[in-house]
């Protein structure tokens, strides 16, 4: 029996005088088998292939998928933080108009024009290619209960630097919820995101985020005086900032 090896490089006029060959050797009922032997063969290979490309479409698509799951929503232990969508305005507006919450923002009071302006922001990035904007809504598990907004920005991706930020309703300060929501997001720029350093800044005044960022295990490096102009006046900001390294040694132990 005549056996065929499928050469993707074989020429028309190679394989018709293989054939041709193996005619005159063998008559006519050898070729009819070599013909059928070519027949189950190619169509052995457009099964393989077939089966090859919808494996491949399916692997992309589980791994989209996942992606979406895992990379746009943060989840921790009392809340999710998940992308906005437009009916979140009003729940934003209630702390971004409140005067108390924006006391130390570059932003705000917001007015109802300007939160619905912000939705839109946050969810036109959220099409970003590639996405370096992670504008999140603070939602509270129990009750699916919006209470707050935060984000990460991916700042610098030569050097793999990003920054995080976050702001609460008052009606929940003082319960843990930024410190769960800021470890949240060094999780996921960490482990997520591959960033290898990550920093913030709050004002100087604002006791309570300063420690907010002690407790994920940022570390101050420093305190720029009078470098931002806000609301009509020079305002200071401390730095803050963590490195990939030194995520991984407290993750182990109690920044989890």
């Amino acid at each position: 029996m005549l056996k065929l090896a499928m050469v993707p490089s074989r020429s028309k006029t190679t394989a018709l005088t293989t054939i041709s060959s193996h005619f005159c050797h063998c008559g006519f009922e050898a070729f009819n088998h070599v013909l059928k032997e070519i027949y189950f063969l190619v169509k052995a290979f457009v099964c393989r292939t077939k089966f090859f490309q919808e494996e491949t479409k399916a692997i992309s698509f589980r791994t989209c998928s996942e992606s979406r799951r895992t990379m746009e929503i943060i989840r921790t232990e009392r809340l999710v933080l998940r992308g906005f969508e437009e009916a979140d305005w009003k729940a934003v507006h209630d702390y971004g108009s409140d005067p108390e919450v924006v006391r130390y923002m570059d932003w705000g009071p917001n007015t109802e024009e300007e939160t619905k302006k912000f939705i839109q922001r946050a969810i036109a990035s959220q099409k970003e290619q590639p996405r370096k904007t992670y504008t999140l809504a603070i939602v509270l598990k129990p009750k699916n209960k919006l209470i707050g907004g935060c984000g990460i920005y991916v700042s610098n991706p030569e050097n793999r630097e990003g920054w995080i930020g976050y702001c609460l309703n008052r009606n929940f300060w003082r319960q843990g919820y930024a410190t769960e929501t800021a470890k949240g997001l060094l999780k996921f720029g960490f482990e997520r995101l591959n960033l290898h350093r990550i920093f913030a800044t709050c004002d100087p005044a604002n006791t309570a985020s300063a420690r907010v960022l002690e407790k994920t295990g940022m570390q101050r490096e420093g305190h720029f005086r009078g470098h931002r102009w806000v609301k009509g006046k020079w305002r200071d900001s401390l730095l803050y900032a963590i490195l990939d390294y030194e995520w991984k040694r407290l993750a182990s132990t109690n920044i989890k």
